[in-house]
């Protein structure tokens, strides 16, 4: 396993915080969760915090199954969408839950240069490739190493991506720790590291709805917040035109907080109606920081269950289920259409390695990729 010493500091606040209320109830609880057509094993390991929060994490994609939060009347409701059995990854698969990479988000082309050299990734999004193309980390089946109980009760996942792996150079060692604790934080410690220079943009791709997946109503009267007064606007293709735009005055101003629903509908904006809605990169105000910091914020108003995602990376891709279109049949049974799940993914800014400003998404050896993430519920009341 491996042990990042800038999350020490984090992780010692942490549990001096719930060593001051005594929390010492998180179990961790390994089970089988069904197996590939060839008959590979899909393992999950089910997380679960006396406060009644709960998460379910499958070796299939290191994906987030499941996160269990209760609401202001107690009642407790699966908020990320998904599906109930492992098969249904498999066949028919989408972003809900999963780590994704080698790089999260688009690149233009799916190419890009480093020390001179060319690479060319596949094309899986039309004419860009995304979320580290047509079998990224997603698709693969990876290795629990660690399982524990306590304070904090957590699951470590590893897998190899070898040079060459979907045009990518290097082979990358790559660690995803799920821990969570008996304050509602579900933590994300994402790390890699190479034998060659590549680079490297790695997140979760869950899809919210805080009043519970396949609710009625779905995600457009719940709240946003993201502290960012620019974002990247996109061209046709969804990938960042290089500006960096200021929200104010804007459908895209979520820094005071603004229902959903008010601005995803608007097509007297152009970003709009080229996203079908929201589906576009937030360049945070804090930026990159070593220690995680608010990202977002989304609260849904009549259950009172509130979600704050928290980063080290400098932006976050806010996108709202525009592209669900009722063809796939999620958990409970339930029809996903369009606006039924938010996604809100800590990232490095779409298409950085062509664009320099953006800062840089290199990795090389013996300076490894590290990016810690948090889903911190809670209910309002």
């Amino acid at each position: 396993m491996v042990r990042w010493a800038a999350w020490s500091g984090w992780t010692m606040a942490a549990g001096s915080l719930l060593a001051a209320v005594g929390a010492d109830a998180a179990t961790a609880k390994r089970e089988a969760f069904g197996q590939l057509p060839d008959g590979t094993a899909i393992e999950a390991v089910v997380l679960s915090g006396s406060n009644g929060v709960s998460a379910r994490v499958m070796t299939l994609g290191a994906t987030l199954q499941s996160l269990n939060v209760p609401g202001r009347d107690g009642k407790v409701a699966d908020i990320t969408l998904g599906y109930d059995d492992a098969a249904s990854y498999v066949t028919k698969p989408n972003f809900w839950g999963q780590t994704v990479g080698r790089y999260a988000n688009r690149i233009r082309g799916g190419k890009f240069a480093l020390d001179g050299k060319n690479y060319q990734l596949p094309l899986n999004d039309k004419t860009n490739s995304l979320h580290g193309g047509t079998k990224g980390f997603d698709k693969v089946i990876w290795k629990i190493t660690e399982v524990k109980s306590g304070p904090r009760a957590s699951v470590t996942m590893v897998m190899t991506s070898p040079a060459g792996d979907q045009g990518y150079p290097g082979t990358l060692q790559v660690t995803a720790t799920y821990s969570l604790d008996d304050a509602g934080s579900l933590t994300i410690d994402l790390g890699a590291k190479t034998d060659a220079p590549t680079i490297v943009n790695l997140t979760n791709h869950a899809l919210f709805d805080m009043a519970g997946e396949g609710s009625v109503g779905g995600i457009y009267a719940q709240k946003l917040t993201i502290p960012a007064k620019r974002y990247t606007p996109v061209d046709p293709t969804l990938i960042p035109t290089g500006e960096l735009k200021p929200v104010a005055g804007t459908v895209f101003d979520f820094t005071q907080g603004r229902i959903v629903g008010e601005g995803v509908r608007d097509g007297r904006d152009p970003q709009i109606v080229i996203g079908r809605g929201y589906d576009h990169n937030f360049a945070l105000d804090k930026g990159a920081t070593k220690e995680p910091q608010l990202a977002a914020r989304l609260e849904d108003p009549v259950s009172g269950r509130v979600l704050e995602v928290l980063t080290t990376e400098p932006g976050v891709q806010f996108y709202s289920g525009n592209f669900l279109d009722g063809s796939l049949i999620g958990k409970s049974g339930h029809v996903y259409r369009m606006g039924d799940g938010i996604a809100l993914e800590p990232q490095k800014f779409p298409d950085t390695p062509n664009q320099p400003a953006f800062g840089s998404a290199r990795v090389d050896p013996g300076k490894p990729y590290h990016h810690i993430m948090v889903f911190r519920v809670s209910t309002a009341r």
